[in-house]
Protein backbone atom coordinates (compact mmCIF):
# COMPACT_ATOMS: atom_id res chain seq x y z
CA UNK A 1 0.00 0.00 0.00
CA UNK A 2 1.08 3.56 -0.58
CA UNK A 3 1.83 5.94 2.26
CA UNK A 4 -0.84 8.34 3.49
CA UNK A 5 0.55 11.34 1.56
CA UNK A 6 1.13 9.54 -1.75
CA UNK A 7 -1.33 9.82 -4.62
CA UNK A 8 -3.65 6.78 -4.53
CA UNK A 9 -3.20 4.32 -7.39
CA UNK A 10 -6.48 3.10 -8.86
CA UNK A 11 -6.76 0.29 -11.40
CA UNK A 12 -9.85 0.59 -13.60
CA UNK A 13 -10.95 -2.77 -15.02
CA UNK A 14 -13.61 -1.93 -17.60
CA UNK A 15 -14.10 -3.16 -21.15
CA UNK A 16 -16.25 -0.21 -22.30
CA UNK A 17 -13.94 2.57 -23.47
CA UNK A 18 -16.32 5.47 -22.79
CA UNK A 19 -16.95 4.39 -19.20
CA UNK A 20 -13.26 3.74 -18.57
CA UNK A 21 -12.29 7.15 -19.99
CA UNK A 22 -14.93 8.90 -17.88
CA UNK A 23 -13.75 7.21 -14.70
CA UNK A 24 -10.12 7.91 -15.52
CA UNK A 25 -10.74 11.62 -16.14
CA UNK A 26 -12.72 12.18 -12.93
CA UNK A 27 -10.31 10.24 -10.75
CA UNK A 28 -7.28 12.05 -12.18
CA UNK A 29 -8.97 15.40 -11.56
CA UNK A 30 -9.17 14.39 -7.89
CA UNK A 31 -5.50 13.50 -7.61
CA UNK A 32 -5.57 9.76 -8.28
CA UNK A 33 -3.07 7.89 -10.44
CA UNK A 34 -5.02 5.61 -12.77
CA UNK A 35 -4.35 2.58 -14.95
CA UNK A 36 -6.84 0.72 -17.10
CA UNK A 37 -7.28 -2.88 -18.17
CA UNK A 38 -10.07 -4.12 -20.45
CA UNK A 39 -9.96 -7.87 -19.73
CA UNK A 40 -10.47 -9.86 -16.57
CA UNK A 41 -7.72 -12.33 -17.36
CA UNK A 42 -5.13 -9.52 -17.33
CA UNK A 43 -5.78 -8.34 -13.78
CA UNK A 44 -4.04 -10.88 -11.56
CA UNK A 45 -0.67 -10.63 -13.31
CA UNK A 46 -0.86 -6.83 -13.38
CA UNK A 47 -1.63 -6.54 -9.65
CA UNK A 48 1.16 -8.97 -8.78
CA UNK A 49 3.64 -6.75 -10.64
CA UNK A 50 2.40 -3.25 -9.77
CA UNK A 51 1.51 -1.36 -6.59
CA UNK A 52 -2.19 -0.51 -6.40
CA UNK A 53 -4.40 0.92 -3.67
CA UNK A 54 -7.83 0.24 -5.15
CA UNK A 55 -9.34 -1.75 -8.02
CA UNK A 56 -12.55 -0.56 -9.73
CA UNK A 57 -13.70 -3.92 -11.04
CA UNK A 58 -16.51 -4.38 -13.55
CA UNK A 59 -18.61 -7.50 -13.04
CA UNK A 60 -19.01 -8.50 -16.70
CA UNK A 61 -15.61 -8.74 -18.38
CA UNK A 62 -14.13 -10.66 -21.30
CA UNK A 63 -11.60 -13.35 -20.40
CA UNK A 64 -12.58 -13.73 -16.76
CA UNK A 65 -15.57 -12.50 -14.75
CA UNK A 66 -15.26 -9.82 -12.11
CA UNK A 67 -16.40 -12.31 -9.47
CA UNK A 68 -13.55 -14.67 -10.32
CA UNK A 69 -11.05 -11.82 -10.42
CA UNK A 70 -12.18 -10.53 -7.03
CA UNK A 71 -11.84 -13.96 -5.46
CA UNK A 72 -8.36 -14.36 -6.95
CA UNK A 73 -7.15 -10.92 -5.81
CA UNK A 74 -8.28 -11.55 -2.27
CA UNK A 75 -6.01 -14.60 -2.06
CA UNK A 76 -2.85 -12.45 -2.27
CA UNK A 77 -3.59 -8.71 -2.35
CA UNK A 78 -4.85 -6.24 0.25
CA UNK A 79 -5.87 -3.66 -2.36
CA UNK A 80 -9.38 -2.32 -1.86
CA UNK A 81 -11.94 -3.57 -4.38
CA UNK A 82 -15.08 -1.76 -5.55
CA UNK A 83 -17.27 -3.86 -7.81
CA UNK A 84 -19.16 -2.14 -10.64
CA UNK A 85 -22.31 -3.91 -11.75
CA UNK A 86 -25.56 -3.47 -13.66
CA UNK A 87 -26.93 -6.66 -12.07
CA UNK A 88 -28.66 -5.69 -8.84
CA UNK A 89 -29.31 -9.36 -8.02
CA UNK A 90 -25.55 -9.89 -7.62
CA UNK A 91 -25.06 -7.27 -4.90
CA UNK A 92 -25.37 -9.65 -1.94
CA UNK A 93 -22.75 -11.94 -3.46
CA UNK A 94 -20.44 -9.05 -4.28
CA UNK A 95 -20.27 -7.93 -0.67
CA UNK A 96 -20.23 -11.44 0.78
CA UNK A 97 -17.26 -12.65 2.76
CA UNK A 98 -16.65 -15.32 0.18
CA UNK A 99 -15.50 -12.58 -2.20
CA UNK A 100 -14.20 -9.82 0.03
CA UNK A 101 -15.27 -6.77 -2.01
CA UNK A 102 -15.15 -3.52 -0.05
CA UNK A 103 -18.04 -1.78 -1.81
CA UNK A 104 -20.13 -1.80 -4.98
CA UNK A 105 -21.52 0.71 -7.47
CA UNK A 106 -24.52 0.10 -9.70
CA UNK A 107 -24.68 1.18 -13.34
CA UNK A 108 -25.69 3.72 -14.46
CA UNK A 109 -23.73 5.82 -11.99
CA UNK A 110 -22.62 9.38 -11.47
CA UNK A 111 -18.84 9.87 -11.82
CA UNK A 112 -18.99 12.09 -8.73
CA UNK A 113 -20.51 9.19 -6.78
CA UNK A 114 -17.67 6.94 -7.90
CA UNK A 115 -15.06 9.46 -6.74
CA UNK A 116 -16.84 9.79 -3.39
CA UNK A 117 -16.99 6.01 -2.94
CA UNK A 118 -13.34 5.62 -3.88
CA UNK A 119 -12.33 8.34 -1.41
CA UNK A 120 -14.34 6.76 1.40
CA UNK A 121 -13.04 3.22 0.81
CA UNK A 122 -9.42 4.37 0.53
CA UNK A 123 -9.70 6.34 3.75
CA UNK A 124 -11.07 3.28 5.53
CA UNK A 125 -8.56 0.79 4.12
CA UNK A 126 -5.58 3.06 4.74
CA UNK A 127 -6.60 3.41 8.39
CA UNK A 128 -6.77 -0.38 8.64
CA UNK A 129 -3.35 -0.72 7.05
CA UNK A 130 -1.85 1.71 9.56
CA UNK A 131 -3.48 -0.18 12.42
CA UNK A 132 -2.22 -3.47 11.03
CA UNK A 133 1.39 -2.36 11.32
CA UNK A 134 0.92 -1.66 15.02
CA UNK A 135 -1.28 -4.66 15.83
CA UNK A 136 1.07 -7.18 14.25
CA UNK A 137 4.23 -5.60 15.66
CA UNK A 138 5.18 -8.70 17.63
CA UNK A 139 4.88 -10.97 14.60
CA UNK A 140 7.52 -11.07 11.87
CA UNK A 141 6.99 -13.10 8.70
CA UNK A 142 9.83 -13.55 6.22
CA UNK A 143 8.32 -14.87 2.99
CA UNK A 144 11.73 -15.32 1.38
CA UNK A 145 12.86 -17.83 4.02
CA UNK A 146 9.43 -19.04 5.16
CA UNK A 147 10.34 -18.10 8.72
CA UNK A 148 8.01 -16.66 11.33
CA UNK A 149 8.85 -15.23 14.74
CA UNK A 150 6.53 -14.05 17.49
CA UNK A 151 7.95 -11.72 20.13
CA UNK A 152 11.39 -12.74 18.89
CA UNK A 153 10.75 -16.48 19.27
CA UNK A 154 10.69 -18.67 16.13
CA UNK A 155 7.46 -20.41 15.19
CA UNK A 156 8.13 -23.81 13.63
CA UNK A 157 5.49 -23.59 10.87
CA UNK A 158 4.86 -25.74 7.83
CA UNK A 159 4.53 -23.99 4.47
CA UNK A 160 0.72 -24.21 4.64
CA UNK A 161 0.65 -22.86 8.20
CA UNK A 162 2.94 -20.01 7.16
CA UNK A 163 0.61 -19.08 4.29
CA UNK A 164 -2.38 -19.24 6.62
CA UNK A 165 -0.79 -16.95 9.20
CA UNK A 166 0.53 -14.60 6.51
CA UNK A 167 -2.96 -14.05 5.12
CA UNK A 168 -4.63 -13.64 8.51
CA UNK A 169 -1.98 -11.26 9.88
CA UNK A 170 -1.85 -9.14 6.71
CA UNK A 171 -5.03 -7.40 7.89
CA UNK A 172 -5.52 -7.84 11.65
CA UNK A 173 -9.18 -7.78 12.59
CA UNK A 174 -10.41 -8.71 9.14
CA UNK A 175 -12.51 -11.88 9.02
CA UNK A 176 -11.56 -14.41 6.36
CA UNK A 177 -13.92 -17.16 5.29
CA UNK A 178 -12.72 -20.75 4.96
CA UNK A 179 -12.94 -20.48 1.17
CA UNK A 180 -10.65 -17.45 1.12
CA UNK A 181 -8.14 -19.17 3.36
CA UNK A 182 -8.22 -22.34 1.27
CA UNK A 183 -7.57 -20.28 -1.87
CA UNK A 184 -4.55 -18.71 -0.18
CA UNK A 185 -3.14 -21.98 1.13
CA UNK A 186 -3.77 -24.09 -1.97
CA UNK A 187 -3.26 -21.91 -5.03
CA UNK A 188 -3.04 -24.93 -7.29
CA UNK A 189 -6.86 -25.10 -6.94
CA UNK A 190 -6.84 -28.63 -5.53
CA UNK A 191 -10.13 -29.75 -3.95
CA UNK A 192 -9.95 -29.92 -0.16
CA UNK A 193 -12.59 -30.17 2.56
CA UNK A 194 -13.72 -27.09 4.49
CA UNK A 195 -12.54 -28.69 7.73
CA UNK A 196 -9.00 -28.81 6.39
CA UNK A 197 -8.74 -25.12 7.29
CA UNK A 198 -9.98 -25.85 10.82
CA UNK A 199 -7.29 -28.50 11.21
CA UNK A 200 -4.52 -26.12 10.12
CA UNK A 201 -5.86 -23.37 12.40
CA UNK A 202 -5.83 -25.78 15.34
CA UNK A 203 -2.17 -26.67 14.68
CA UNK A 204 -1.24 -23.01 14.19
CA UNK A 205 -2.88 -22.05 17.49
CA UNK A 206 -1.00 -24.83 19.27
CA UNK A 207 2.33 -23.51 18.00
CA UNK A 208 1.46 -19.93 18.91
CA UNK A 209 0.44 -21.09 22.40
CA UNK A 210 3.91 -22.53 22.89
CA UNK A 211 5.27 -18.98 22.59
CA UNK A 212 2.47 -16.98 24.23
CA UNK A 213 0.56 -19.34 26.55
CA UNK A 214 -3.07 -18.50 27.31
CA UNK A 215 -3.13 -15.92 24.51
CA UNK A 216 -5.40 -16.57 21.53
CA UNK A 217 -4.24 -14.56 18.51
CA UNK A 218 -6.24 -16.45 15.85
CA UNK A 219 -9.90 -15.98 16.70
CA UNK A 220 -12.92 -17.92 15.46
CA UNK A 221 -15.96 -15.99 14.24
CA UNK A 222 -18.86 -18.41 14.52
CA UNK A 223 -20.42 -19.32 11.19
CA UNK A 224 -18.10 -17.00 9.26
CA UNK A 225 -14.39 -17.80 9.52
CA UNK A 226 -11.24 -16.63 11.28
CA UNK A 227 -9.35 -13.45 12.08
CA UNK A 228 -5.94 -12.56 13.52
CA UNK A 229 -5.89 -9.98 16.26
CA UNK A 230 -3.29 -9.50 18.99
CA UNK A 231 -5.40 -8.21 21.87
CA UNK A 232 -2.44 -8.03 24.23
CA UNK A 233 -1.58 -4.55 22.93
Amino acid sequence: MNTEDAAPVVLIVEDEDKIADLLRDYLRQHGHVTHRLARGDQVEDWVRQNPVDLVLLDLMLPGRSGLEVCRSLRSFSDAAIIMVTARVDEIDRLLGLELGADDYICKPFSPREVVARVTTVLRRTRRKASAATANAAGLVLDAASWRATLDGTPLDLTAVEFKLLDVLASQPGRIYSRDQLMDAMYRDERVVADRTVDSHVKKLRRKIAEVVPDQELVHSVYGVGYQYEDRRQ
